[in-house]
């Protein structure tokens, strides 16, 4: 029997009424929801298999958030007119709810999860990423799907001093601070945002206001899945277990996991060592151990490392690595190590390492976003790649992976806030390639992202740098706080939560917890000790260099900028753009042009300097008012029987009269100048009815005196 139609509704505040419903839509899938705030409208689903795959040994979950265009009312722009693969944005929506949901799930539960979330109707000031994971969340809630807490999403913004929960499109325009935030009625779950230098108190304000409003939401849905009559979760088989080979394990391996733990080794070594002794307690088991003991043994050999390195941290309050909790690793950076890109740096960070470039592009390279609620164009651009090497594996290239779009999102957001602003003619692209990896790739980004910036001469006005924390918990109550984590810290602990930010307050933030109960006081240290490393990383950073290149390098694009008055733009552009196309080709330059208001704004580019004064001094005779009385030297054009005319502005001919050539009288033009040469004339009118221009050269020229003639005698 299918479901019967049920709703709730909350209020956002301000009178900002939100609906989600079930029962109408989807009504196959385990669980299925729409959220409606105004005209914006979100249709979630989410599937569960009944059984995990044989063999399965880890969660699979899938996420995918998509923005229909038919909810726009607009079909989208490809060849084939139809949504293709998921946008970049899209992915980064993914990502967030992906993060939220994931430690819902019990750790035994292996079964296929996908949650599918569709924009379907867009109200253009309402913004639907921020409905997203409350959508997913609600089809859980509605499902006997097992999980084991209900959750949601808000944005949070300060705008003009004040803190907004889900703020429009508009608002949200005007805000310096704006965070993503998930969490339980009791625990934050993720976090991530960026703000214009904020202080870790007012992060610390935001969490606690959107939190409040989040147990709204999850109240609502709890009202919901009450009125649904969900009570009971749906059994699933667990794996199997078995203590003797667990015991077996332990006994054989602990000693030896600790001392590998101890030893303060690097990343391979460590693995290496940690991968042999794997294989040593799998082939103790014997030959007569069967497939299943043999991965039992693999199974119990993880926990026991992971919950041993955790102790040792805990207890011994040293890491992996030999570092204390609060240490940073050694860093090493410079700048200007590539001799074509407009700006380079090499940061390397223990054994994370990034090699960044800054290419300084026209507004011709902006980058267009287009999705069915917005498009727009941005000349920031950050690209993050993490090719198989840097950790010393082999894969195949198959594009930009979640990952790589999210951490790029990520330093775009933190860098940007450093970025000049609107008035910048250049389309700034930076791109880090992750040569090395073990841990806080994403930071290395940030650091080395900012350092190839004021090595392109790009005028930042400070250093970002970021750092990536943890936390390790036990039930005991004793916790530590790491400062840069190892990806093996990442791995084996409960929270990885990056901080990007300049000496004066934070930039960016990203953060995933995997435990409950992350206090308020927690998280002010976590905040306190990320700043302490961000600032012991920006002083190596501004020893390495100080402030930004006072001019881009000599290969580097120069740009000129006119303000020409809007009357004369077509002149600029000729005919079907004859002028500003001929200029280009013969000048090398790339020349733009924007109507700003009653003005026109022309940008003029080119690595050749030459090349940019040419179309400058061209562009600017092209605008130039002709003045009566004024001197030009100008360029023979044609010669008629009659005169020649004169090119004495770019574009502006006049005609210099056989009888303005000298004060002598000349019978004809033969002989008198040729095509192509230079002469100095005098604008000495203008037609008032033709607007032709009237040229003299003779008026330049000393005038004859007269010759005196003898008196006649009339004798």
């Amino acid at each position: 029997m299918l479901s019967q139609p049920y709703s709730v509704s909350f209020d956002l505040g301000a009178g900002r009424e939100v609906t989600i419903g079930t029962g109408k839509l989807a009504r196959q899938a385990d669980g299925a929801v729409t959220v409606q705030q105004g005209n914006t409208v979100i249709l979630a689903t989410v599937v569960a298999n009944k059984e995990a795959k044989e063999g399965q040994d880890f969660f699979p979950l899938s996420v995918d958030y998509q923005e229909k265009f038919a909810a726009a009312g607009r079909i989208p722009g490809t060849f084939f007119k139809r949504e293709g693969k998921l946008s970049d944005y899209e992915v980064l929506i993914s990502r967030l709810v992906d993060r939220a949901l994931r430690p819902l799930f019990p750790d035994d539960y292996f079964c296929d999860v996908q949650v599918l979330i569709t924009l379907v109707s867009s109200d253009s000031d309402i913004m639907p990423d921020s409905l997203a994971c409350l959508a997913a969340s609600a089809a859980l809630a509605v499902s006997d799907i097992p999980i084991k807490e209900i959750i949601s999403e808000v944005r949070i913004a300060r705008i003009n001093g004040e803190y907004v929960v889900n703020p429009t499109r508009s608002e949200l325009a005007n805000a310096d601070l704006e965070f993503m935030i998930a969490a339980t009625d009791k625990n934050l779950m993720m976090v991530e945002g960026e703000s214009k230098e904020a202080q870790e108190e007012d992060l610390v304000k935001a969490l606690e206001i959107a939190h409040d409003a989040i147990r709204k939401q999850i109240a609502a849905q709890q009202q919901l899945r009450d009125a649904k009559g969900i009570t009971a979760k749906r059994d699933y088989t667990k794996p199997v277990e078995d203590e003797a080979i667990q015991q077996k394990v332990k006994d054989f391996c602990a000693a030896k996991i600790s001392e590998i733990s101890h030893a303060g080794t690097t990343k391979h070594e460590r693995s290496e060592a940690f991968s042999a002794l794997k294989k040593e307690v799998v082939a103790s088991l014997g030959e007569e151990a069967t497939d299943i003991e043999k991965k039992l043994a693999k199974k119990y050999y993880d926990d026991l490392e992971w919950h041993l390195v955790r102790d040792m941290i805990l207890d011994d309050r040293i890491r992996l690595d030999g570092r204390k909790l609060d240490q940073v690793r050694p860093l090493n950076m410079e700048i200007d190590i590539l001799p074509i890109p407009h700006g380079s740096s090499l940061f390397t960070r223990g054994e994370t390492q990034s090699l960044s470039t800054v290419t300084l592009g026209t507004p011709d390279d902006e980058l267009m976003i287009d999705s069915a609620t917005d498009s727009h164009y941005t000349n920031f651009i950050l690209h993050y790649n993490f090719p198989p090497f840097s950790t010393g594996e082999i894969r195949p290239m198959r594009g930009v992976g979640r990952r790589e779009v999210g951490h790029g999102n990520l330093a775009m957001r933190s860098l940007k806030q450093m970025m000049p602003g609107s008035e910048y003619p250049y389309t700034v692209r930076v791109v880090s390639d992750i040569l090395e990896s073990n841990g806080s790739s994403s930071m290395a980004t940030v650091c080395a992202g900012s350092l190839a910036l004021m090595d392109a001469g790009v005028p930042i006005p400070k250093h970002v740098s970021g750092v990536a924390m943890g936390l390790i918990t036990r039930e005991d109550g004793k916790y530590a706080i790491l400062t840069d984590i190892l990806g093996d810290e990442d791995h084996l602990g409960d929270m990885d939560f990056k901080v990007t930010g300049t000496r004066d307050g934070i930039c960016g933030v990203q953060m995933d917890i995997k435990v409950d109960g992350l206090s308020m006081d927690v998280m002010r240290e976590a905040l306190a000790q990320a700043r302490n490393g961000r600032l012991h990383i920006l002083d190596a950073m501004y020893s390495c260099v100080g402030e930004a290149r006072a001019e881009v390098k000599p290969h580097a694009p120069r740009m000129e900028k006119l303000i020409i008055d809007k009357e004369f733009i077509g002149a600029v552009i000729g005919k079907g753009g004859e002028v500003i196309q001929g200029l280009q080709k013969e000048t090398g330059t790339t020349i733009t042009i924007e109507e700003v208001g009653e003005k026109g704004e022309v940008s003029i580019f080119s690595s050749n300097k030459e090349g940019v004064e040419k179309a400058l001094a061209t562009i600017k005779g092209i605008v130039a008012v002709p003045e009566v009385n004024k001197v030009y030297t100008g360029t023979i054009k044609s010669i008629k029987e009659f005169g020649a005319f004169v090119e004495f502005l770019p574009k502006k001919e006049g005609l210099l009269h056989i009888s303005e050539i000298s004060w002598n009288r000349l019978e004809t033009m033969d002989g008198i100048f040729k095509e192509g040469q230079q002469v100095e004339v005098k604008l000495v009118g203008i037609d008032p009815k033709t607007g032709k221009f009237k040229l003299s050269h003779k008026a330049l020229l000393p005038r004859p005196e007269r010759t005196e003639k003898p008196a006649q005698n009339k004798d």
